[in-house]
């Protein structure tokens, strides 16, 4: 079974294609992660974790999810991590939960998709021909990655450095409680009180006062799924996502079905 959270469409579309090739279940965990339902879950398969890169890791929401889920059933776990380039020390921990599922941990495989982390100003925006590409990319990679989970073969990790695992596992809740607050979310004069980015929130911080957003306790993971599907562009984050364009994944997907046309029309 392939289980994923996704913020902005990334990983949903890695999971849902691994899935079809697979021919396999798939399931969205967000609404289990919001809801705390902590109900077993079954498979005579093995587990396929697909989930995006937060702070080097897996979003930490995630795996204190996965540790209370009974996963039942097969003992095989392949992990799916995408990031904008870099999966730091995801392998580490995806072993080590692994190991604490009773589990045998059969690697992992990365995809570098278009990065959606814009409240920062630390990361370039991607142009358009960049996030065609990596989509294109990532569309090439997945049925390669699903021969080989469909093959029972072991995926080649990248190597995680000893100093990796010193520096981000220690150093993360530092940069979540000072850097990942809640307090720089608002939103415009534009929202439309549609309530989508409340019905989004994997954590519950967000609340609606006379139908507008507020964010509120400092549980936030920044996984953006308020601020970048957000139908108007009415939620910003201080002064960081002011004219910057906003990324989900379906407003790409013309790309695949461009790409799916030139590969039937060079096959006549």
């Amino acid at each position: 079974m392939v289980l994923y959270f996704s913020a902005t469409g990334n990983t949903e579309y890695v999971a849902r294609e691994l899935a079809k090739y697979l021919n396999d279940d798939v399931m969205d965990l967000r609404e289990r992660i919001r809801e705390k339902d902590y109900t077993p879950i079954y498979s005579d398969r093995p587990f396929v974790i697909c989930f995006p890169v937060y702070v080097c890791e897996p979003p930490r929401f995630l795996t204190a999810y996965l540790k209370k889920t009974d996963l039942r059933g097969n003992r095989d776990m392949y992990f799916v991590p995408t990031s904008g380039g870099y999966s730091g020390v995801c392998d580490f921990v995806a072993h080590c939960l692994s190991l604490k599922k009773k589990k045998r941990y059969m690697g992992s495989v990365g995809f570098i998709m278009p990065r959606n982390y814009i409240a920062s100003n630390a990361y370039p925006e991607l142009d358009k021909a960049e996030i065609e590409r990596r989509i294109r990319r990532a569309d090439d990679e997945i049925q390669r990655s699903a021969d080989s989970i469909m093959s029972g073969k072991k995926l080649k990790s990248r190597h995680v450095w000893l100093w990796e695992i010193l520096v981000t596992l220690p150093f993360n809740p530092i940069w979540y409680h000072l850097c990942q607050g809640v307090k720089d979310f608002y939103a415009t004069d534009k929202c439309i009180s549609c309530g989508k980015c409340r019905q989004l929130c994997p954590l519950k911080v967000i609340e609606l006062n006379d139908g507008k957003p507020v964010w509120r306790g400092r549980s936030c993971a920044h996984c953006m799924s308020c601020i970048q599907n957000c139908p108007v562009c009415a939620i910003e984050y201080g002064n960081k996502t002011q004219k910057k364009n906003r990324y989900y994944f379906k407003k790409y997907s013309y790309v695949l079905s461009e790409k799916n046309t030139t590969v039937s029309e060079a096959a006549k």
